[in-house]
C-alpha cells in the first residue's frame, strides 16, 4: 500500500536555475542509474523474495527511492522552469521545452526514454543484493559528478542529502549479504569446475605504447591461483599438455559418482513411493479446502517424479530398483501422529502442524534431488539433470505453496482472539 504525504523528504530550494544543468539531473530522474529504476528494482526484488527479513529492506529502500525520484523531479522541474517561456533557455534542450513543455519525463540527460532493461532482478537474493550494492555505487558517483558541475547552493545541498543516501544503502544491502553467511565466490547451486576455477589467464600480454605491462597481484598470484601463461599460444603446440583444465572430476573417480548417483536414485524413488501412499491420508486429514487440494495436487506431482526417476534408471541403463528409505519412513512416521494429534485440535491448529510435517517431507525431498542433479551435472548427464531439475522445482513450488497456505491458516487462527478483545 502507497501513501503520498505532501511533503518532499528533503525540501529542495533553487536560487539560481539553470536549464542545462535541468537537463543533467534528468539522468537520475529517468537514467540507468536513476531513482526510477532503483525504486523499481528493490521493488521487484522485494516482492519475488521469500526471505521475509530481507523482503523488508527490499520494499524499505525501494519505497525510500520513490521519495528520492520526487525531491529529483523537483529539483529537476525547477530548473528547467526557464526554459517554458525562454527562447535562449529552451534552446538548451528542445526535446523537454517543445514536446515536453519543460517539465520532467521519464528520459534521461540524452533525452533516451527510461526501460525496463535498466533493471537487474536475477531472483537470486545474494545476486541481487550484489547487483544493488553496485547500483548504488553508481549512483553515488552520477550524484558527485552533478554536485561538482552545479553553482546553486541548494541544489547542492538536495544533491549532498540523496548522495548520502546511496552509501547508507550501499551499507545496508552490504550487511545483509553478510548476514546471508554464504561464501564469497557461493553462486547458485552448481559448482565450478575445480582446477579451472582457480586458472588465470594471462591473455593479454607484452607491453604497450603507454607503458602497459603485465602485472601480478591479489588477483593472479597467491592462495590457490594458478597463472596460466597464454593458454591461446600453448594450444598452438600439438605436443604440450592441455593448459586449461576442462575436464571437472578425474576419469578415475566417475565410477564412484556413478555408483553414489545409483545410491541417491534408489533412495528417492523409495520416498516418492512411499509418499504416493502418505499423500491421500494427509488430504484426507486437512481440514481446509486449499490445503487439501495442494496435497492433492502434489500427488499427481509425486506420480510423475516416480516416472522421471524410472526414466533416470533407463538413461543410466540400470533397472529401477528402489533402496528402503528411512529417513522418508521416519518423517511419514512422524506425520502419522500429527494427523493423530490433529484429531483433538481446532482446524487452523490442525492444518499447521499438519503443513509443518509436509514441509519436512518436501526439504528432504528437495535435498535429495538437489544431490543427485549435482552428481548427473558433475557426469555430465544432461537428460538427467533435466529430469531432476524439474522434479526438484515442483517440490520447490509445493514448498512455497504450503508457506502460503500456512499464512493464510494463521491469520484465521488469530481471529477468534481479535473478536474476543473487540467484545
Amino acid at each position: 500500500m502507497y501513501h503520498h504525504v505532501k511533503k518532499l523528504m528533503f525540501t529542495v530550494r533553487v536560487d539560481e536555475p539553470d536549464p542545462r544543468f535541468g537537463n543533467m539531473l534528468l539522468e537520475q530522474f529517468g537514467g540507468a542509474n536513476g531513482e526510477l529504476a532503483a525504486a523499481m528494482q528493490y521493488s521487484i526484488q522485494g516482492l519475488n523474495c521469500e526471505d521475509p527479513d530481507r523482503k523488508d529492506l527490499l520494499m524499505d529502500i525501494g519505497t525510500e527511492e520513490l521519495s528520492h525520484l520526487e525531491v529529483v523531479g523537483c529539483l529537476a522541474r525547477m530548473h528547467l522552469a526557464p526554459s517554458k517561456n525562454d527562447r535562449q533557455a529552451a534552446e538548451a534542450d528542445p526535446l523537454i521545452a517543445i514536446a515536453g513543455g519543460g517539465g520532467v519525463n521519464l528520459f534521461n540527460s540524452q533525452g533516451n526514454p527510461w526501460t525496463a532493461d535498466y533493471l537487474k532482478i536475477t531472483g537470486e537474493l545474494d545476486v541481487d543484493l550484489r547487483s544493488n550494492i553496485a547500483a548504488e555505487a553508481r549512483a553515488k558517483i552520477v550524484y558527485e559528478r552533478l554536485i561538482n558541475f552545479c553553482d546553486d547552493a541548494g541544489s547542492k545541498d538536495a544533491l549532498q542529502f540523496l548522495m548520502t543516501r546511496e552509501i547508507t544503502h550501499m551499507k545496508a544491502f552490504a550487511r545483509a549479504l553478510e548476514s546471508l553467511s554464504k561464501p564469497a565466490f557461493s553462486v547458485g547451486r552448481i559448482a565450478p569446475t575445480p582446477g579451472l576455477v582457480n586458472q588465470y589467464f594471462n591473455d593479454s600480454t607484452g607491453s604497450g605504447d603507454h607503458g602497459e605491462i603485465d602485472t601480478r597481484g591479489p588477483w593472479n598470484e597467491g592462495e590457490d591461483w594458478v597463472f596460466t601463461e597464454s593458454p591461446a599460444l600453448q594450444s598452438s603446440d600439438p605436443g604440450a599438455a592441455p593448459s586449461i583444465v576442462a575436464e571437472s572430476s578425474s576419469p578415475v573417480d566417475e565410477a564412484g559418482l556413478t555408483d553414489l548417483l545409483l545410491h541417491e536414485l534408489r533412495d528417492i524413488l523409495h520416498a516418492e513411493k512411499q509418499l504416493t501412499k502418505a499423500l491421500p491420508k494427509m488430504a484426507q486429514a486437512a481440514r481446509f479446502d486449499q490445503l487439501r487440494e495442494l496435497f492433492e495436487q502434489h500427488l499427481a506431482e509425486t506420480e510423475n517424479q516416480v516416472e522421471r526417476i524410472n526414466e533416470c534408471f533407463e538413461l543410466l541403463g540400470e533397472t529401477a530398483r528402489a533402496k528402503p528409505c528411512k529417513g522418508m519412513m521416519g518423517l511419514i512416521e512422524e506425520g502419522q501422529e500429527v494427523m493423530k494429534e490433529g484429531q483433538e485440535k481446532e482446524d487452523a491448529a490442525a492444518d499447521l502442524a499438519l503443513i509443518s510435517a509436509a514441509q519436512r517431507v518436501e526439504h528432504y525431498e528437495m535435498s535429495g534431488y538437489t544431490t543427485a542433479r549435482n552428481l548427473a551435472q558433475q557426469l555430465r548427464h544432461s537428460a538427467i539433470v533435466a529430469l531432476l531439475s524439474k522434479s526438484l522445482a515442483e517440490e520447490e513450488n509445493a514448498d512455497l505453496l504450503l508457506n502460503q497456505v500456512a499464512r493464510s491458516l494463521m491469520s484465521v487462527a488469530k481471529m477468534p482472539a481479535a473478536l474476543e478483545q473487540a467484545e
